[in-house]
């Protein structure tokens, strides 16, 4: 993408309502006010509030939206020049109960508030395989300490990844830390009976996977204390 392009789209983003962009420092010095009042100060609503960790273009999250018209999502990425097409998706065709924030996931805990969050989706995030690279793992330890400060008691998260890497090390962490493994399968589109907000909804790449026979895992969970 052309710098001048990318300029365009941050441009855009500054004017769409359902784009938000806080600094890092209103994050970290509490000056960030939708922190705990996401349902009542943006979305107008009480409905179940739902994040895309890393979503990219957007698609996956608009798409939840328009499945889900009774639950609220929110895409997350530090790129806002990708997410930009799926901000402009909601405004073209009106759907109202997705937004899109641009941060770093490492601040997640600094822009939701405790028990506010009901459900996170992971999709086709880098699996980070070199070792110096674990730190950025988004299913790591660490990771998974802010997502369950920020998650209701019942909360669960959802992986959804073409590496067979990052689905055995997350279901590998998943068992020895003692969280609880809602569902898992190594090749959900193979399976019988697998989820239907995961196989019926697809981004740009896991379409250009699937025509390559490339297997998609998944992974539902519940973070333990």
């Amino acid at each position: 993408m052309g710098s001048k392009n990318k300029l365009k789209r941050f441009k855009e983003n500054e004017r769409f309502l359902n784009v938000i962009q806080p600094t890092r420092d209103q994050l970290i010095n509490a000056q960030f006010n939708l922190k705990g009042q996401w349902r009542t100060q943006f979305f107008k609503n009480e409905n179940p509030l739902v994040l895309e960790l890393g979503c990219g273009k957007g698609e996956y999250s608009v798409a939840l939206a328009q499945k889900y018209p009774n639950k609220n999502f929110i895409g997350i990425d530090i790129k806002g020049a990708r997410f930009w097409r799926g901000a402009k998706t909601a405004i073209q065709e009106n759907i109202s109960n997705v937004a899109f924030l641009r941060t770093q996931i490492e601040l997640i805990d600094y822009a939701f508030a405790q028990n506010e969050v009901d459900e996170i989706w992971i999709t086709f995030p880098d699996p980070q395989i070199k070792y110096k690279r674990t730190k950025h793992r988004m299913t790591n330890s660490t990771f998974l300490k802010r997502y369950k400060s920020i998650l209701k008691p019942e909360g669960v998260v959802n992986l959804k990844t073409d590496s067979e890497f990052m689905h055995g090390y997350t279901l590998g962490l998943l068992h020895g830390e003692g969280h609880e493994v809602l569902y898992a399968n190594h090749n959900v589109y193979k399976q019988e009976g697998s989820p239907d907000e995961v196989t019926s909804i697809q981004t740009f790449y896991e379409a250009h996977y699937l025509e390559k026979n490339k297997a998609i895992t998944y992974i539902r969970f519940k973070i333990n204390t």
